[in-house]
């Protein structure tokens, strides 16, 4: 098998690892959350930025040894703003994170952790924005990956 090939398997795994714990974050975050729910949901959080690391460094490793080359890419339309709505999709993947992790204390010591209705709100409006920019990210991927918005 071919390095390439490997990278490109890589890196499909990884976007396929993000979306399932994005899918499972929206699908557990519905307060009141027990300890053991919270629990989970630190645990898939910490699944999910692994694999927005990996999905990013394999992404970018891709683009600058192991494809066409970083000229060809940005020089891509779609593959900027597929770039970009992973970049946007990260920054509002923080507020969810921080939560998340402020929890710490309360699950460690075996209790539910205390979570506001605006905090709910705010929590859930990031999940679901982060899902819209797979919506965005994916036919990008596609029409890029075709030459599609290569501008010259």
């Amino acid at each position: 098998m071919s390095l390439p090939a490997l990278m490109a398997m890589l890196h499909h795994l990884a976007a396929f690892a993000l979306v399932a714990t994005l899918a499972v974050e929206l699908a557990l975050f519905k307060p009141p959350l027990s300890a053991s729910v919270a629990r989970r949901l630190q645990r898939t959080d910490l699944i999910f930025g692994v694999a927005a690391m990996l999905l990013l460094v394999v992404g970018l490793m891709r683009v600058f040894w192991f494809e066409k080359g970083p000229l060809y890419y940005w020089h891509d339309l779609y593959f900027r703003i597929k770039f970009g709505a992973f970049v946007i999709a990260a920054l509002i993947s923080i507020y969810p994170t921080v939560t998340f992790l402020a929890w710490a204390p309360a699950v460690k010591a075996g209790n539910a952790p205390s979570v506001s209705d605006d905090q709910t709100r705010r929590v859930r409006m990031c999940l679901m924005l982060e899902l819209t920019a797979i919506v965005i990210i994916l036919p990008c991927a596609a029409l890029m990956a075709r030459g599609f918005g290569y501008l010259r």
